[in-house]
């Protein structure tokens, strides 16, 4: 099993001494991944119609008020006080984004890094922050998809252009190219169309805060998809996203959480679903030293012998 850490970059008290203590902590403790989310600004939560997925009432927990910093910038600053541990998104929201000028962004980083981005990416939820930031909200998977056909292009062509339905691009110079190529893709979402995107454009289905019954059910149905393109699905990694929960806090079913014979028996679970890798969103008392010390607990105590 594969392990990320999701870095304390959003919500109270942001700083970047405990940015810099999470992500060395977690190459230390041989992680092999460190991670941010994607949020830019939105309206006050009484405005807010649209419903997060990835909850039972549809509610989101974070208030506008809380502090989020930029992913890029963060993923960049992470990468910077780091040797080796990988840096994702989980997950990147394209219709956000001008596609060129993140792509430049983005390989700016991998060359940074050294060839550690992992680039996380989904279509969003909440129309509210698409439209204050006068991105278009409609047929935004669509779009999602060009942007990605369109980085590829720029990733990995001499001669980089592009001719879609929403983007367009002339032969252009895009240098630098980033370190790897390609650049690996974990696509968000629990849609068909998300599905089908993990099939035709991923390298890694990213699944977060769902019931084991429904991690199963969507995994068959990227690997449907595989198979509807003759793609062999044993190509994708299957990653999930869950609360690191050791005083039992948050939903069961979106968790690792309890004692550490608890913890095991729901690693083994994931494991036997075909999850690959473990992105850990560590909930804890006493702040970011608190949430820090459920990772070190876990890494040292049950991910060595789960």
């Amino acid at each position: 099993m594969q392990w990320g850490v999701h870095l304390p970059h959003l919500g109270n008290r942001v700083t970047p001494e405990t940015i810099t203590d999470f992500a060395q902590e977690a190459e230390r403790l041989k992680c092999h991944s460190i991670w941010v989310s994607d949020h830019v600004c939105w309206p006050k939560l009484d405005a807010i119609e649209s419903r997060y997925p990835y909850s039972k009432d549809g509610e989101f927990a974070v208030t506008p008020d809380k502090d989020w910093l930029d992913p890029i910038g963060t993923m960049t600053f992470a990468a910077a006080v780091t040797s080796n541990v990988k840096v994702g998104s989980s997950v990147l929201i394209l219709p956000y984004r001008q596609p060129v000028v993140t792509a430049k962004q983005l390989a700016t980083l991998d060359v940074l890094s050294g060839g550690r981005l992992i680039l996380g990416v989904g279509v969003g939820w909440m129309k509210e922050e698409a439209e204050l930031l006068g991105m278009p909200w409609d047929k935004r998977g669509k779009r999602s998809d060009e942007q990605l056909e369109l980085f590829k292009q720029l990733f990995e062509s001499t001669t980089p252009q592009y001719d879609g339905e929403f983007y367009q691009l002339p032969a252009v110079d895009f240098n630098p190219k980033p370190v790897q190529s390609p650049v690996p893709v974990w696509v968000g979402g629990a849609t068909r169309a998300a599905f089908r995107r993990t099939a035709r454009y991923g390298h890694a289905f990213h699944a977060a805060f769902q019931p084991l019954d429904v991690i199963k059910q969507e995994w068959e149905a990227v690997k449907a998809e595989c198979e509807a393109i003759n793609r062999d699905p044993s190509e994708l990694t299957l990653s999930l996203r869950v609360f690191l929960d050791p005083g039992s806090l948050m939903d069961p079913e979106l968790s690792i959480a309890g004692s550490e014979q608890a913890m095991a028996d729901r690693i083994g679970a994931l494991r036997e679903a075909g999850v690959q890798h473990i992105l850990l969103d560590p909930v804890a008392r006493g702040g970011a030293d608190g949430r820090l010390d459920a990772i070190r607990h876990f890494m040292t105590g049950v991910a060595e012998s789960a």
